[in-house]
């Protein structure tokens, strides 16, 4: 059966990077970061975006859904809430195993992580307290917590594999 890993966590976190390594450590994947499907310029939140851009995404995730040459289909993204999640699922089609994994860490961590980001210009010093203010919206999702204070990308990626597996 096919298994769809959705993979979220504050901005900074490693989502991304975690989500790369898993797709190189599970095979045959495919890996889809809804940041890519949000990619504007200028970036405007809007309704009318934001509809746009989870269209898109359940669009893609039914695409690798139904193509016989993936078994993992692995999709990171923020996903602050509970009704994001709700909301893309219920657009996906076919037979799938979910596997929601939030992405933790500590308060010095993500500073860490995110000050590397700020050094690379990827993102501003101003995103750093935001992004710590929504750690503990993760901690109390219904989601498998996997705590990345203390591992490396390939570590994490190496849990969410067991976990999956």
């Amino acid at each position: 059966m096919k298994k769809l890993i959705m993979i979220n966590g504050t901005m900074g976190v490693g989502k991304s990077t975690v989500s790369e390594q898993l797709s190189d450590q599970l095979m045959p994947s495919v890996y889809l970061d809804g940041d890519w499907c949000w990619k504007m310029n200028p970036w405007v939140f809007t309704e009318e975006n934001k509809r746009m851009v989870i269209d898109n995404i359940t669009h893609l995730l039914n695409a690798y859904l139904a193509n016989s040459g993936f078994r993992y289909i692995i999709f990171c993204w923020v996903m602050h809430q509970e009704p994001i999640f709700e909301d893309i699922l219920s657009h996906l089609h076919g037979d799938y195993e979910l596997h929601k994994i939030s992405l933790i860490c500590s308060e010095n961590v993500l500073r860490s992580h995110i000050m590397q980001d700020v050094q690379k210009g990827i993102r501003t010093v101003d995103s750093i307290e935001g992004s710590i203010a929504r750690l503990e919206l993760y901690k109390k999702m219904d989601t498998t917590k996997v705590d990345v204070s203390n591992l490396n990308a390939s570590q994490a990626a190496e849990q969410i594999a067991g976990i999956v597996k």
